[in-house]
């Protein structure tokens, strides 16, 4: 029993001694792709839109990039898992909204329950995807506008966009793969030697 309990403590204590390091070269990338993908979505977007009226910049978008470029190695910051919780959230979003559009509460609540368990079936868990879902009922006129375009623009584009930026980033060097998935990496790898 000791035992046990000793090795567990030595692997919590290396895993949080792992998590807690710093590594300079993550944090730098880490930054430029939060930065650009963020920035990206801004730029693209703010051609159609004033400053306070962009709607496309939604706040999932923020919490998204936290996993996609600063945990890149997580389950639930995988593409599947990126684009497929952000749509299937959107969509349930817009239509319990379409359904409920009088009690915030309630239309609220639903959203957010029925997106995770939705998500939790597709195996597309992606935590910024209860925000998506909830925005869908509580954000301003012009998103509410949007009915189920706000499932294409901004959703869907803004995901892509992030999509893009991460895996251009996230594989600029060798300690870093994204996405997680071994086919990926070996075709990747590949395709840096020819441009070798």
């Amino acid at each position: 029993m000791k035992t046990k309990i000793r090795r567990h403590y030595r692997r919590a204590r290396y895993i949080l001694y792992r998590e807690t390091l710093i590594d300079y070269r993550e944090h730098f990338w880490t930054f430029l792709g939060a930065f650009f993908g963020i920035g990206l979505i801004g730029i693209l977007h703010s051609r159609y839109f004033s400053a306070s009226d962009n709607v496309f910049l939604i706040g999932s978008f923020g919490a998204s990039s936290v996993l996609i470029y600063g945990v890149i190695n997580s389950p639930l910051a995988q593409p599947r898992n990126l684009l497929g919780g952000h749509i299937i959230c959107a969509l349930v979003g817009v239509t319990i909204h379409k359904f409920i559009p009088s009690e915030i509460w309630l239309s609220a609540a639903l959203s957010v329950s029925i997106s995770i368990v939705l998500m939790q079936i597709t195996k597309t868990l992606h935590p910024p995807g209860g925000a998506t879902a909830l925005i869908a009922n509580i954000g301003s006129e012009k998103i509410l506008a949007l009915g189920y375009w706000y499932v294409l623009s901004p959703v869907l584009s803004g995901a892509l966009i992030l999509l893009m930026v991460a895996i251009f980033f996230n594989n600029r060097t060798s300690h870093r793969s994204y996405p997680r998935n071994k086919q990926w990496f070996h075709f990747h790898k590949r395709y840096k030697k020819v441009l070798r």
